[in-house]
């Protein structure tokens, strides 16, 4: 067996790529308004329940209001919707399309530091957090 001491060497230690990672970021198709939020992305997501999102909507867009908002995933209606725990009800304006070459985005912005983490013992639960960013890579 080949051990390998001192730091990675270059060849080994490949650049991060964000295809290699998820959550990811998708982009919006649609927007259903209410208590809580529903987006609907242009392909199926990888969300979690209990993630935390953020919105990122060019105002040509409509709901310019929930740009920049942040909330937690709280229920997944269809491999491509997500429901949040953004409250779209009052004063915010219906999404629309737009040929603008900004897209709306959803994207996964962290954790949110729970979730068991293997440390009652020798439990086959997984070592990441919900939310956290997994490593996908074929490497």
């Amino acid at each position: 067996m080949t051990v390998i001491s001192g730091p990675v060497p270059a060849y080994a230690n490949l650049p991060i790529e964000s295809q290699f990672y998820q959550p990811s970021r998708f982009e919006i198709s649609g927007v259903t308004l209410g208590q809580t939020t529903t987006v609907t992305t242009s392909v199926d997501h990888n969300y979690v329940i209990g993630q935390m999102v953020r919105l990122l909507i060019p105002p040509s867009f409509g709901c310019r209001q929930l740009n920049e908002t942040q909330g937690f995933v709280l229920l997944l209606p269809a491999a491509d919707q997500v429901e949040v725990s953004i409250n779209s009800s009052i004063n915010v304006d219906a999404y629309t399309t737009s040929v603008e070459t900004t897209k709306p985005q959803i994207l996964a912005i962290g954790n949110i530091n729970g979730g068991n983490i293997n440390s009652s013992g020798s439990l086959s639960t997984g070592t990441y957090i919900p939310g956290s960013f997994i490593n996908i890579s074929p490497n």
